[in-house]
């Protein structure tokens, strides 16, 4: 019997720990389905190291839009609750998001404990380099309404995607779940994926990218003739490339019944 008490007690802490990270998950999702409709308001500083630009850090009176999908974001990530916090003066939870698997990017999110919203958050390269953040400075009294922004599913776009990019092979935990025609002028598809968080955008176009960090491009036949792939994004480079190593051809005509059409007002 005596044996059997340090296996017992690593079983009770492991279900324990168990219970802890459903439980955030839980409450993290909460929060992030309500800032669908409601958001704080006042002075937030907005920093962005990558893409790296001239002037990282700007000012808003609203943390910028992120495209969170709590049922992704709850299979992809482990969700932990950190310690109390104060933004802006407002106590606040921070909550941690660590990926399942693969080498994307890791968030932290602050919730304000009375609201249930965002207060601030950071997204921090595989490295542990800080990629981007955001967080109040001062807010309003209130929380403002905000429009309600449906995110689309995606449903039956993997197996077409899977059709027309022969030999593509989707970082883990990514998955297509949006499609649109580019602008027009630059022709071709734009393919959104995402992880729940971060977000890939998988481009076929008639031309080629320029190099950058965070870019990865394959020429490939298409059925007008020469197209290339491109893959843009908060992976490291061989992750990229990895992805597009074995595409060869592209076949367009699938993904026109999802591409949503052009916005001319972008």
């Amino acid at each position: 019997m005596v044996k059997l008490l340090p296996a017992l007690g690593l079983l009770l802490l492991s279900s324990a720990h168990a219970t802890d990270s459903t439980s955030a998950a839980h409450d993290l999702s909460a929060a992030l389905k309500k800032a669908r409709q409601w958001t704080a308001r006042g002075q937030v500083e907005v920093s962005v190291f990558f893409p790296p630009r001239t002037t990282p850090t700007r000012t808003a009176n609203a943390l910028p839009a992120v495209p969170f999908r709590p049922a992704l974001l709850a299979r992809n990530f482990t969700v932990t609750r950190g310690d109390s916090e104060a933004v802006a003066g407002r106590p606040s939870t921070r909550f941690d998001l660590m990926p399942r698997r693969g080498v994307a990017a890791r968030w932290s999110l602050w919730i304000d404990q009375a609201w249930k919203v965002p207060l601030a958050f950071e997204e921090r390269m595989p490295d542990g380099t800080l990629a981007r953040r955001a967080a109040f400075v001062k807010v309003n009294g209130a929380l403002a309404r905000v429009p309600v922004q449906p995110l689309s599913s995606g449903i039956g776009l993997g197996a077409v995607l899977k059709a027309a990019l022969p030999g593509l092979r989707l970082p883990a935990g990514f998955t297509p779940v949006a499609a649109r025609a580019r602008a027009e002028g630059q022709g071709g598809t734009e393919i959104t994926l995402s992880d729940g968080v971060n977000v890939l955008a998988l481009i076929v176009a008639p031309r080629n990218v320029r190099p950058a960090v965070g870019v990865a491009s394959v020429r490939v036949a298409g059925a007008g003739g020469v197209r290339f792939v491109w893959l843009v994004g908060n992976l490291p480079e061989s992750a990229l490339k990895t992805a597009l190593a074995n595409v060869r051809q592209v076949d367009e005509a699938g993904l026109g019944t999802f591409a949503a059409p052009v916005d001319s007002n972008r």
